[in-house]
């Protein structure tokens, strides 16, 4: 692996290797696609969103109640991951290991609450299959919850790398990494909340 020389003590560690800030670069260039990717959902969520017939409108079923739970959920993730790389900067491995766990857990909240939520749009009526709304919802939220899962069995994987292997440059940059796609997925569910579920139940 190859390390810079003369670095700054104060250099963040994920930044104290070439290769760790070429994966940061790379990193940013792989969220640029999947911007891309959510904006494509989007523009198809809002190009079938008027089509409602045969099935229950979204103001009848939607329950705001739950989804701003799931969102505080998500946002208060949000928040813990940032204090994990900020224990990550202090090299607390202990404390950092502990905002991870809480992030998990309530990443995991949330995937629950997401999944209770479906399960009651089908009772409802609201199937993926019932029309075009509905189809082009569950695939703009089974695709972010899709992400979600796999953010939590990135930061689960990373967090067993550090057990095993110590926190260093190449660990340092995972939890780095696995955090910004963490803070993505907050950003994009800001998106889905509004978009999805506001003008919805106004509409």
């Amino acid at each position: 692996m190859a390390h810079s020389t003369n670095i700054d003590p104060n250099t963040p560690l994920e930044y104290q290797s070439d290769i760790g800030k070429l994966n940061i670069f790379g990193f940013w260039v792989f969220l640029g696609a999947e911007i891309a990717l959510f904006a494509t959902i989007f523009a198809t969520f809002f190009a079938l969103k008027a089509g409602t017939m045969g099935g229950p409108l979204p103001s009848e079923v939607f329950d705001m109640k739950n989804t701003i739970i799931m969102t505080l959920l998500l946002l208060i993730s949000s928040f813990t991951s940032g204090l994990s790389i900020n224990e990550l900067r202090k090299r607390n491995v202990k404390s950092m290991m502990v905002w991870l766990i809480i992030t998990l857990l309530f990443g995991l909240g949330f995937l629950y609450m997401e999944i209770t939520e479906f399960i009651h749009l089908v009772h409802e009526g609201a199937a993926m299959g019932t029309n075009a709304f509905w189809s082009s919802f569950y695939l703009l939220t089974g695709t972010h919850g899709l992400h979600v899962s796999v953010g939590i069995l990135w930061i689960l994987l990373v967090m067993f790398q550090v057990k095993n292997r110590g926190l260093n440059p190449d660990t340092a940059k995972k939890l780095f990494v696995s955090s910004l796609y963490w803070h993505f997925l907050d950003f994009v569910w800001i998106f889905v909340f509004t978009s999805v579920y506001l003008l919805g139940m106004v509409g």
